[in-house]
């Protein structure tokens, strides 16, 4: 799966903003995909994770109750709505696929989109 990520940009604090992921290949509607997160000077960590059909999600507690993770397999493509954003989720958002049980891990993955930059000022 090929993966483009994009709808990043500067938003204030309690603002919002929608990322979409769009996918290439036949195969999309039956791999788990998800966000992860890298801010400057740390590690890329886990936000969220949505299976193949869109049924199930779970999210990092980090972003719970705030941001909503979803897909639209007709359209190939996932998003990532953030609401209520703060400072702390400033970060290159990237897209992923292909996760196994162990979705929280970075290795868990097999492809990877370029990244897209969400900055939030205070």
């Amino acid at each position: 799966v090929q993966l483009q990520a994009s709808g990043g940009g500067l938003v204030q604090t309690g603002g919002s903003l929608r990322l979409s992921c769009a996918a290439s290949g036949r195969t999309f509607s039956r791999v788990r995909m998800g966000w992860f997160r890298q801010a400057p000077g740390k590690e890329r960590e886990f936000v969220a994770v949505i299976n193949g059909s869109g049924g199930w999600q779970d999210y990092a507690d980090a972003v719970k109750g705030r941001f909503t993770i979803s897909r639209d397999n007709a359209k190939n493509t996932m998003y990532l709505q953030m609401n209520s954003l703060k400072p702390e989720d400033t970060a290159v958002y990237y897209c992923t696929a292909g996760g196994t049980d162990d979705y929280a891990r970075r290795s868990s993955y097999d492809s990877w989109g370029q990244g897209t930059l969400v900055t939030v000022s205070s």
